[in-house]
């Protein structure tokens, strides 16, 4: 039998938000309308530089459990760049394979060097696996 090939624009997360690296935490925060991403995306200063991501659990780890001021904490202070994108004509297989080689949850998808959604091991599971049989 012929498995379904699922591809990661199948199960990405189109509703995302993009920050300024130059906003504070709390002004991310207080813009950010799509809390079930669990992430925010880094723009890009210009076109010759990269996306960036802020997770959560890095404002957690990095500004709630050290008891840092959101409102004096920038985010490019404790985001991630570069990022790992992910290309949305990927197999999901393969996707959950890189997220397991380099420890990643969540990673922006880019097509055109723009991001066009944001992908999880959630989204692939739940979305992903019931479109295999």
């Amino acid at each position: 039998m012929k498995k379904t090939l699922v591809r990661v624009r199948d199960v990405m997360k189109t509703s995302f938000d993009i920050v300024d690296g130059n906003m504070t935490v709390l002004e991310a925060l207080e813009l950010m309308k799509h809390v079930e991403t669990k992430s925010l995306i880094v723009q890009k200063r210009d076109d010759n530089d990269e996306y960036g991501i802020v997770l959560l659990s890095d404002i957690a780890k990095q500004v709630l459990a050290v008891d840092r001021s959101p409102s004096r904490v920038n985010i490019y202070e404790i985001m991630s760049k570069p990022v790992i994108n992910i290309d949305p004509n990927m197999d999901i297989r393969y996707c959950a394979r890189l997220f397991e080689r380099y420890g990643l949850a969540r990673a922006p998808v880019v097509d055109n060097r723009n991001v066009i959604g944001v992908v999880s091991f959630t989204d692939m599971v739940m979305k992903g696996l019931v479109k295999f049989d």
